[in-house]
């Protein structure tokens, strides 16, 4: 088995398959009395879940030669590791004094809930907003977004560089599937990219902000209750 497939099999395993609210409650009262902590904790694994279908199912593309729906894949794959960077940027900033904590929680909720079809009350965010703030953290990575719309999106590369040639001399146009030639050699790599940004978000940076975030929760509890 291939490394990429090991990896993508070994995450599948371990994704958490439910937590327990009062469990919240036990370990911080104070903390896990606000709606923000628990939908932090709900995002971070549907984010996971979503996240490793998407490279999973991006693979089984890849391998039947349907770069196509591969990279489109990929790119949806983005966009979810994007709403963890995001929502981990968001509590650092609480942290650190940069946004009031209420804001916080409101952000929480359009990330949890917002919709662009009049579901729910919340309207999304623009992704292409929430990632032009990761890449201040993982410079490139809107740059990669890009080209994996370009593929995505019926303009240059998704008609015309997709599927024809045209033959000047001969004043002939040849079509054909060209996106396996395009990329294939680097199909794999920007799947490991996506799993090891996600990993690093997801077991690294978001604890540790969720940890300080319950303790500045405890430490402002009697001013954010005034607040609220």
């Amino acid at each position: 088995m291939r490394q990429v497939e090991q990896s993508l099999s070994d995450w599948k395993a371990t994704l958490c398959e439910s937590f327990e609210i009062g469990g919240l409650f036990s370990r911080n009262k104070k903390a896990h009395k606000w709606k923000a902590t628990f939908r932090s904790l709900e995002l971070r694994e549907t984010i996971a879940w979503r996240t490793q279908d998407l490279l999973e199912q991006s693979l089984l593309l890849y391998d039947r030669s349907h770069l196509l729906g591969a990279r489109i894949l990929l790119r949806s794959a983005f966009e979810s590791i994007a709403v963890l960077i995001y929502l981990n940027q968001l509590t650092r900033n609480v942290l650190e004094g940069k946004l009031g904590f209420h804001e916080y929680s409101e952000k929480t909720a359009i990330l949890l809930l917002g919709s662009r079809d009049g579901s729910t009350p919340h309207k999304s965010l623009n992704i292409i907003t929430i990632l032009e703030k990761c890449n201040k953290r993982y410079p490139g990575i809107l740059e990669l977004y890009g080209a994996l719309s370009e593929s995505a999106h019926p303009n240059y590369e998704g008609i015309c560089i997709g599927y024809a040639d045209i033959d000047r001399e001969e004043y002939i146009v040849k079509f054909s599937n060209k996106w396996k030639l395009m990329h294939s050699e680097r199909h794999i790599n920007h799947i490991e990219l996506c799993m090891e940004t996600f990993f690093n978000e997801y077991n690294d940076e978001w604890p540790d902000a969720f940890e300080k975030l319950e303790a500045w929760l405890e430490q402002n509890d009697a001013e954010l209750e005034a607040t609220k």
